[in-house]
Formats: structure tokens, sequence, C-alpha cells
């Protein structure tokens, strides 16, 4: 699927919370983890890393909540101050956000390219061998920002 021009907006679900992504993501994947499934109610949660210079806050203003993952890291996770839906995290990597892809306004062309954390997915859930999959984290995403590379190549 071709990438939209950018840049796109996103948003929480009263509209308060607006935000813009000025280019690409470096990738997008779905995250197995049980704070994803327990957060977004379902078997995972579609996530996209963004650099922190393409992300920017429209309006509106976010609550924090430093959340201790079970690899020891803290992740601060951000939410709408008023509606409290999940926008984004901050892992201690820096320089990047994790962006929930179902913020966005139109994810037509946000196609999850590989998955993390599979040892933590639902029985029923099915995953694409064919494309990058990690039973954890992925303490090296190149393999998922090449697989994003690859699936918009003209």
């Amino acid at each position: 699927m071709a990438l939209p021009e950018f840049p796109v907006e996103g948003g929480c679900s009263c509209g308060a919370v607006r935000y813009q992504l000025k280019a690409s993501p470096l990738s997008v994947y779905n995250c197995h983890c049980k704070d994803c499934q327990r957060y977004s109610g379902a078997a995972w949660s579609m996530s996209m890393i963004v650099k922190d210079n393409d992300f920017h806050v429209i309006s509106g203003e976010t609550d924090r909540y430093d959340r201790k993952a079970d690899s020891g890291n803290v992740i601060g996770m951000h939410f709408c101050a008023h509606c409290h839906t999940w926008l984004w995290n901050v892992p201690p990597a820096g320089g990047i956000k994790v962006v929930r892809a179902g913020s966005l306004d139109n994810l037509d062309w946000a196609a999850p390219v590989g998955n993390i954390w599979t040892d933590s997915k639902a029985a029923w859930a099915q995953i694409d061998a064919a494309l990058p999959h990690f039973p954890q984290g992925a303490a090296d995403r190149a393999p998922l920002f090449d697989a994003w590379t690859r699936s918009h190549q003209d």
C-alpha cells in the first residue's frame, strides 16, 4: 500500500489531543505483550515507531503514567488528560515515540509488517511466519525497519 502524503494527523477519542506526523514512521507492527492487551482491550495493539522530530502535538494535554516493564525499563505512557485514550509511549532508548496506530485519522496505509512479544500472544492469534516476529521485545528493531521500507518501495 502506498504511503499517504505527509503530514498526517491523529488524536484521541474526544478530540482534545491532536497530533501531526510529519513523515513516514520507521515501522508499524503489532505488540502482543500483556500490557498492550490490557491497555487496548484487544489481543494486541498496533505500534508506530516515529522519530521525535517527526511528531508534533497540535493541541490538548496528556497525562503521563510511568510504567515499569517486565524488562525493568520505565516506559512513559501518554494518555489524553480528558478521555484517557492511550496515544503513545516514550521508550528509554530516546529519540523516538511509539504511537498507537489506531489513533491516526486514517490508518488504511499503516499495515503492520511484524510482531513482537509473540510469547504472550493469545493462543488463537495467527502470526504470519513471513513477517519479522520476536518472542519478546525487539532488542534490534532493524528487521522491523527493513520490513517497513520493503513494504513501501515503488
